[in-house]
């Protein structure tokens, strides 16, 4: 017969169990995971159908496309690549473009294929000083204006040379500082953040929500080259467990040099994602 001690111990380690049990539970997978089309980019333009197909067997539910030698979206229309990606159970989420005298075209095109997200992909003119960084702002303010017409979600990709500094100033802060959270939208590209220096957990901080884009991208330890995720220098886990900060909504992985094939180190990747908690 339970006496009223045993009764008491069993009601504590209930209680206590229900108290800890939200944090036990609190480990989060990775869900959607997407990936920028210039990892396969080879692959993507020999058969751009075929590739979208396999990395939808791999996994991969979120794509964002790049500029190549066919066009944005490698040889297939607007209307082509929303119909195969819609078929595939893809997400065609974003894509890299450059603004340039075509922009409104640019646009147009965006939008026929109903992606959510435009990035301009490299800095429009040339100039590492805080002028130029802020005539820059100034041109992408303008270009989200037509991408808001065209309920279109403007955002800026950055490299390495953004955290170069001119007169003491970190020139991507000056991007950050000039334009209209609104309206500019930035995709972080975090092995790049990381390969210079920088720590993106600060910029998370001091720019809280500016960054519903991300790239998902390792770097080798002593080198600024892309490598799997998970064998290099990059926290990938510390970087999701601080996404809500950032604002974090969609990321893609992208890798740019291998240790054997695209298609290969994409599996890797996906990999290596499903088997984290954080």
């Amino acid at each position: 017969m339970p006496t009223r001690r045993n009764f008491l111990t069993s009601m504590s380690t209930l209680a206590a169990g229900a108290v800890l049990a939200p944090y036990l539970s609190q480990a989060a997978r990775v869900q959607n995971a997407g990936i920028q089309l210039y990892t396969v980019r080879a692959e993507m333009l020999q058969d751009a159908k075929g590739t979208l197909a396999r990395l939808a067997q791999l996994g991969y539910k979120e794509i964002e496309s790049a500029s190549s030698a066919k066009g944005h979206y490698y040889g297939l229309s607007a209307k082509e690549i929303k119909q195969v990606t819609h078929d595939l159970g893809l997400t065609l989420r974003s894509s890299h473009v450059q603004i340039d005298e075509s922009w409104q075209k640019t646009v147009d095109e965006a939008a026929e294929t109903g992606q959510q997200y435009l990035i301009c992909s490299t800095l429009p003119g040339t100039g590492q000083t805080v002028s130029n960084y802020q005539r820059v702002a100034e041109v992408f303010n303008k270009s989200a204006e037509a991408c808001k017409k065209a309920n279109l979600l403007f955002g800026y990709h950055n490299h390495e040379y953004e955290f170069d500094k001119d007169n003491g100033q970190v020139l991507y802060d000056v991007l950050l500082d000039k334009t209209d959270p609104s309206l500019v939208h930035m995709e972080l590209d975090l092995g790049w953040v990381v390969a210079t220096g920088q720590d993106p957990l600060q910029y998370f901080s001091r720019y809280p929500g500016r960054f519903p884009l991300w790239h998902l991208k390792d770097m080798q330890k002593d080198k600024a080259v892309s490598t799997e995720l998970g064998t290099g220098r990059v926290n990938v886990v510390q970087l999701l467990q601080n996404a809500k900060k950032s604002g974090m909504k969609y990321f893609f992985v992208e890798q740019e040099e291998y240790s054997t094939t695209p298609l290969d180190s994409a599996k890797r990747n996906i990999d290596y994602l499903r088997k984290l908690s954080y």
